[in-house]
């Protein structure tokens, strides 16, 4: 039977925020410097929200994503030299996502939080909403 999400032995994970995955496939050099060592040592559990990809097909379907829309022409391919890890969103996400006291209104933003809290994820952004939300530690 494989390891539950949240038995690392001792070791915390990480769930890379949107922002962070397109950072660290198009500019790992703009990462914060804790952010970017987490992301290329081999040896961190790396997740990535399934809500990020709808995130950034939709995003770039709108024309929103610019220089970074190779990243969603190619996302399997990106996401996997990442290494990461695919965080599929329950049914707990969702409604924790949908029920937080929290004023933030993004709703890729409320899934994210609401993934990293449930599974005592890292979560690494810049995204001050996020870096303040009282459930949440954060890295960058």
């Amino acid at each position: 039977m494989g390891r539950a999400l949240n038995d690392t032995g001792g070791r915390r994970d990480f769930l890379l925020d949107s922002c962070a995955l397109l950072w660290a496939a198009k500019k790992p050099s703009g990462l914060g410097s804790s952010a970017r060592g987490i992301i290329e040592d081999p040896a961190t559990r790396l997740f990535l929200s399934s809500i990020s990809a709808y995130e950034v097909a939709f995003k770039h379907r709108l024309g929103k994503l610019g220089e970074y829309g190779f990243i969603a022409e190619n996302y399997t391919e990106v996401v996997r030299k990442l290494g990461t890890i695919d965080l599929p969103i329950t049914l707990a996400h969702a409604y924790f996502a949908g029920q937080m006291a929290w004023p933030h209104r993004d709703p890729f933003d409320r899934i994210i939080a609401a993934q990293a809290a449930l599974e005592n994820l890292i979560l690494i952004t810049n995204d001050t909403a996020l870096c303040h939300h009282p459930q949440l530690e954060t890295v960058w």
